[in-house]
């Protein structure tokens, strides 16, 4: 349910973070758009009032060399009409436009941007004469600018599709890693007690005088098998918490874990160091398993005649910690924070399930922390397990 909670939240979130960058993509688009515009205005004022001082004279050479060599420079297109909206010059409209084209053209550019009157204001008498109008289009590049915010809407939706893509893939990927490993974990986590039963029933067969000290450890074996039933039950489900003993819990799992070492294979010494009996709110199904995984990580590690692996269980002022170091293979340190992940692994037939079933157990579900403390390829690791403390 959490899990499902989080990727309902990441895909809000770049849900959200894709609404917000089109709004202020569009935002910035209109904002550079009309400055522009405005921009454009301003120079066409200019232009009529520079029109409107020449537009009088007796002779149209000035007007002429106003728009044959001022307002050519312009970037838009721009026609000046008389007071009666007939046109009398045109600029980056085209060549060979009569006059019924420059009107519609007029009408165009009049819908963009209102027209711009040419005011003449005769100096004796102060009176304003409204001499024409300067009716101008927007340049090459606003229109540009007008399809801008559709390709960004464009360009920011494809990346946000990518990332849902791009999630959900990854989100599958886990979950098909995790279903894969949940089912080898089983089996894995069966394989020891069921081992171990056949191996108590071979001996039973061959020395019948032991039944009793035999029936005593299938019986050991037959509470573990009901106690992995119970650990699987528990993932996904609501947990109870208790006051929990860290030197019991410990004691217990590396008392059946040492009995069971040699069933690995490996010449293993296992022992607990330093011990403080110290108490924490858990689960102790789920704290023993995640218990028993690291120490069976750390055991799978050692790969040498001589192994060795130490548990101390301390305290500081707040939490318990239990330091469990093996003289195993070492983890390099780009992978630390990756070995909690699900689906990796530094073992070449690893499901990378254990350490992140691990991981959620004690974040999770007890709040607490699991880290690689120290590592060195060649020579080993130690993991730090710390809990909150309680009285």
């Amino acid at each position: 349910m959490k899990n499902t909670i989080n990727s309902n939240s990441i895909k809000f979130s770049l849900f959200f973070i894709g609404i917000i960058l089109i709004i202020g993509l569009l935002f910035y688009s209109n904002s550079l758009v009309n400055r522009l515009r405005d921009d454009n205005r301003e120079i066409v004022k200019v232009y009529s009032q520079i029109i409107a001082k020449t537009v009088n004279e007796p002779s149209d050479s000035n007007l002429n060399f106003v728009f044959d060599e001022i307002i050519k420079k312009v970037q838009f297109p721009i026609i000046y009409s008389n007071i009666n909206n007939d046109p009398q010059y045109s600029r980056n409209l085209g060549k060979d436009l009569n006059k019924e084209d420059l009107k519609k053209n007029m009408e165009s550019m009049d819908k963009q941007n209102q027209p711009i009157p040419i005011i003449y204001i005769e100096e004796k008498s102060n009176k304003t004469f409204t001499l024409g109008y300067l009716h101008y289009g927007n340049s090459e590049l606003i229109r540009q600018l007008r399809w801008l915010p559709y390709l960004e809407i464009i360009i920011v939706s494809l990346f946000v599709g990518l990332g849902f893509v791009g999630f959900n893939t990854i989100r599958n990927s886990e979950k098909r890693n995790i279903w894969v490993g949940m089912a080898r974990e089983t089996a894995h986590q069966l394989g020891t007690p069921v081992s171990a039963l056949m191996g108590w029933v071979d001996r039973l067969k061959s020395h019948p005088d032991e039944s009793l000290i035999v029936l005593k450890e299938m019986e050991s074996d037959l509470e573990r098998l009901n106690e992995i039933g119970d650990r699987f039950s528990k993932i996904g489900s609501k947990t109870s918490l208790e006051k929990v003993s860290l030197k019991n819990l410990v004691n217990q799992q590396v008392k059946y874990i040492r009995k069971r070492v040699p069933s690995f294979g490996k010449n293993i010494f296992l022992e607990i160091k330093d011990i403080e009996d110290i108490y924490i709110e858990g689960n102790v199904t789920l704290l023993g398993w995640a218990i028993e995984n690291v120490i069976r990580n750390g055991i799978d590690s050692i790969k040498n005649d001589k192994g060795r692996l130490t548990i101390n269980v301390l305290s500081n002022k707040e939490f318990g910690l239990i330091h469990i170091t093996d003289n195993g293979l070492g983890i390099d340190k780009k992978d630390w924070k990756n070995i909690f992940r699900p689906g990796f692994s530094t073992k070449n037939r690893g499901w990378g399930l254990g350490l992140s079933l691990v991981n959620r157990i004690i974040n999770e579900i007890h709040h607490g922390e699991i880290k690689v403390l120290r590592s060195q390829k060649g020579i080993g690791s130690t993991f730090e397990i710390r809990l909150k403390k309680i009285a």
